[in-house]
């Protein structure tokens, strides 16, 4: 899983980048049109940071083999937390979509991601 952890955490972090740039410049009329700035700047945050703990993730797992399934569980809480979290926060922003009761549902993932990679670590076996 080490493989798809690194890869979908570049892509995520390039697609972030994009999508940025998008928001800034292309989107911007939209978003500020509809006061959704605030909204897709917090998407674009978490997304971003969650791409390069994936990358993390990956790079863990490779060093700490012992605890490759915990960090397998980890890296698919930040995958389910960009998708839940970041994407609803899209949809809202740039779709005016009500989608507020799926957020929390990316939350809850990224705050178990972050609890069951700190497992991780305390359990691991490091040289």
């Amino acid at each position: 899983m080490q493989k798809v952890f690194f890869i979908l955490g570049a892509i995520l972090g390039g697609l972030v980048v994009a999508i940025g740039a998008y928001g800034a410049h292309g989107g911007h009329e939209i978003l500020v049109k509809h006061d959704a700035l605030i909204t897709f700047g917090k998407a674009v945050r978490y997304q971003m940071h969650h791409a390069i703990m994936l990358v993390i993730v990956a790079l863990a797992a490779s060093s700490w083999k012992d605890q490759e399934k915990l960090l397998n569980i980890a890296g698919w809480l930040f995958l389910a937390g960009i998708v839940f979290f970041s994407g609803s926060l899209y949809i809202i922003a740039f779709a005016q979509v009500k989608m507020g009761y799926i957020t929390p549902l990316g939350g809850t993932a990224f705050v178990a991601g972050w609890f069951v990679l700190a497992y991780a670590g305390y359990k691991a076996k490091i040289k």
